[in-house]
């Protein structure tokens, strides 16, 4: 059975965005893991880091806006659609959690782990995305998201127990070994595997599960909220305006997070934006910038289902990468879940989800700004095809 890849990416812009939006979750986890002091605790505000990110994404978007239009239309047109503003609340106070949760919990895990742990929504954004779209998903891609999630399970067996201790000179034996002369602890009995203090065995039941799944909530519901925003009820407005409507949303919500912890002023002292001005943060926030606008192009001109595996693809990339960068082990269990993974994603690709909603596919960037009334020009240049004609029930 071929693969249908005119469904999965209808021009070769949107197979671009997929991979930008690749490559810079990639960034994000190794990025924030370099940032980390020796102990994995962070030498900057990170709240402080989000808001500033939020900023970024604001000015940036609105310098795009501007190429075609100018300051006193933006100012119209978010005037115009105040009501969509206020919906952008939701998400934006979503991805605030979000985007903060990350720091804390590359914190508490390796990169790869960390990633394998977030493709826990996999099935709950499947969920979500029948209920908002009532697009009902088939048998064969249900069957591609739980091994995408049985594949993240795979990531909490310990291999290494089946093996002998004793004169073992396989592998297992020498993650063993690597495993007793790194920094490992005995908490109540049960042995938490750590490379550089991390947990790499996955969930152990303890407070950093409860943030992992609340990212991964936060991730779930923000990233389906968000698609049907832009292919929905903000489908008339320019996709820039739709970007300053959620960076302006996030603002807010981070300021208010540093309001909360006492921290708004202090976060902006000459101290705390000193140890922010380095090259190892500045880049955490450029990366995570542009992560913010092509995920608003990836959910519009794609969907929330094939973001997840997009995602998922990053393991692998992640898993080597980390291996080289900071020596974090390739373990049985990780390459056996990277495996099923790859094979969910192979799975995908043979019947993928086509939700565009009111929007059509994407050929070129300056179609991003056409209005609603000119939509016919984002037709590809053999036509729609109807099974790209959905909309949103």
């Amino acid at each position: 059975m071929s693969t249908n890849w005119r469904e999965l990416f209808p021009t070769k812009l949107t197979f671009v965005i997929f991979l930008l939006y690749m490559s810079l979750f990639i960034g994000q986890g190794i990025f924030v893991t370099a940032s980390q002091e020796s102990n994995n605790s962070y030498g900057y505000n990170t709240v402080t880091v989000v808001l500033l990110t939020e900023v970024f994404k604001l000015i940036v978007s609105t310098c795009l806006y501007c190429r075609d239009n100018n300051l006193r239309s933006l100012v119209r047109d978010v005037h115009k659609d105040r009501n969509v503003l206020a919906l952008y609340m939701v998400p934006a106070f979503l991805y605030c959690l979000y985007n903060n949760l990350a720091f804390v919990n590359l914190a508490t895990f390796d990169p790869t782990t960390y990633y394998l742990l977030l493709q826990l929504r996999v099935v709950v954004t499947g969920i979500l995305f029948q209920i908002i779209f009532k697009k009902y998903l088939s048998q064969r891609q249900w069957i591609s998201l739980i091994l995408l999630t049985l594949g993240c399970m795979m990531k909490q067996i310990d291999f290494g127990s089946f093996y002998s201790d004793a004169n073992d000179d396989s592998e297992s034996a020498a993650i063993q070994q690597r495993k007793q002369s790194s920094n490992q602890t005995v908490i109540d009995g049960y042995q938490e595997q750590q490379v550089h203090g991390k947990n790499m065995s996955g969930f152990d039941f303890s407070l950093s599960a409860v943030f992992i799944l609340a990212q991964t909530i936060c991730s779930c519901l923000a990233g389906v909220y968000n698609e049907y925003l832009l292919k929905d009820k903000g489908a008339d407005v320019n996709i820039f305006v739709q970007n300053v409507f959620m960076y302006l949303d996030s603002i807010i919500c981070n300021a208010a997070i540093l309001l909360l912890r006492g921290e708004l002023l202090d976060a902006f002292s000459p101290h705390n934006l000193s140890s922010i001005m380095r090259f190892s943060v500045l880049i955490i926030i450029v990366n995570n910038a542009a992560i913010g606008i092509v995920t608003s192009f990836f959910l519009k001109y794609m969907n929330s289902i094939l973001k997840t595996f997009a995602s998922a693809l990053e393991l692998l990339f992640t898993a080597v990468l980390c291996y080289f960068l900071f020596s974090i082990p390739i373990y049985m269990n990780t390459a056996l879940a990277i495996a099923v993974v790859s094979y969910a994603i192979y799975l995908y690709t043979q019947s993928p989800v086509v939700n565009l909603g009111k929007v059509r596919p994407l050929a070129n960037l300056s179609e991003a700004t056409a209005k609603a009334t000119d939509k016919r020009k984002l037709l590809d240049g053999e036509g729609a095809d109807s099974d790209l004609d959905m909309d949103i029930v």
